[in-house]
């Protein structure tokens, strides 16, 4: 199978619980306003920890979208280790990612990876809590990221139940998609050439123990992409050849420790609470994958990856969903450059 079947039949697999996370990532932050998240997040202590990985697992946020919202967060008063722990649950996992990590990868992925995430961010935060407070640094006026932003929230309004859900549709399936397109795009590209062309020898080198997980760190470590779009990377490595445990710090280390997010963390925290953030994500995330790879082993569980089945023929309502799920994200790029033409006809002299 060539590699675009191989891309196009991730696109069919993945579109429908895309669409289904897509939404439920809209309705969820219509339901939850960010008033009430920062009031739960004020009291430093474990509790408030916890709170910031429960509250930032579910949100429609990405690895970028996470930064001004967890700034803004830090500036309403949060703690040192519930904005630690927010910054790293939210990436980590969500709604939409979990759904299409059962569709990708199985049942068993679909609740370690949560499961897991809300361990490392309760960990980091901790870690971070512990650490040297006299290393905290003021916020700055630009700190903001290096994308998604840093929009103010709007009032919330009073808005009927037709109209929450026409504005969860919208997030959804418009913020939330154009948060994501880039990255789900480069996760799909990275699996479908993951899958055609890396042999498993390469993988199987490093063996299924802690050597083979630090690579996933070192893979993981420096790359920009969000919880989704590592999704289908994840079933491309499997598919290569590497460990479930493996597979899942790739998933848990690379949401959660791009540069952007280091360097907030840095300026905001602290040198110290970021080492300790480092620490408490990389150090948890290879206890769980080696646990996950226990599990399997005792259990005797087999990897579910719907990338194997390559001879299998779709139904009708799948390549539907695709064909919508492609329109929505090429609709990123497109629509900017047809609003750019009336702009420039109007520029030019008659």
């Amino acid at each position: 199978m060539n590699l675009l079947n191989i891309f196009w039949n991730l696109v069919i697999e993945s579109a429908p619980w895309l669409l289904i996370g897509y939404l439920l990532a809209g309705i969820i932050k219509q339901v939850i306003p960010s008033r009430w998240i920062q009031s739960q997040l004020a009291k430093p202590g474990l509790l408030s920890i916890v709170k910031g990985a429960v509250i930032g697992a579910p949100l429609p946020l990405c690895s970028c979208g996470v930064i001004p919202t967890a700034l803004a967060i830090r500036k309403a008063g949060a703690s040192r280790g519930a904005t630690a722990s927010f910054l790293v649950a939210t990436p980590e996992t969500g709604v939409d990612s979990i759904s299409f990590s059962y569709a990708i990868l199985g049942p068993v992925f679909a609740i370690a990876r949560p499961v897991s995430a809300l361990m490392s961010a309760v960990v980091a935060g901790v870690l971070v809590n512990a650490s040297d407070t006299q290393d905290v640094l003021e916020a700055s006026a630009s700190s903001t990221g290096p994308c998604c932003g840093g929009k103010k929230e709007e009032p919330v309004s009073q808005a009927s139940l037709g109209q929450k859900l026409m504005s969860a549709v919208q997030y959804g399936y418009g913020r939330m998609i154009s948060d994501t397109a880039k990255w789900l795009v480069i996760g799909l590209v990275a699996a479908a050439v993951i899958t055609a062309v890396v042999p498993q020898s390469f993988f199987l080198q490093w063996g299924d123990g802690v050597v083979a997980m630090l690579v996933m760190v070192l893979v993981g470590l420096p790359m920009y992409i969000c919880a989704t779009a590592s999704t289908p990377v994840a079933a491309g490595l499997l598919f290569a050849g590497v460990s479930p445990g493996a597979a899942l710090v790739f998933m848990l280390t690379g949401p959660a420790t791009n540069i952007a997010t280091m360097g907030v963390i840095r300026e905001q925290l602290g040198g110290r609470a970021l080492t300790a953030y480092l620490v408490g994500v990389i150090g948890t995330a290879i206890v769980c994958g080696l646990a996950l790879n226990e599990f399997y082993q005792a259990f005797g569980w087999s990897l579910q990856i719907t990338m194997q089945a390559h001879g299998e023929s779709y139904a009708l309502w799948q390549q539907l969903t695709a064909i919508l799920l492609s329109v929505l994200v090429l609709r990123v790029w497109v629509q900017p450059l047809l609003q750019r033409k009336p702009k420039l006809a109007e520029a030019l002299p008659d």
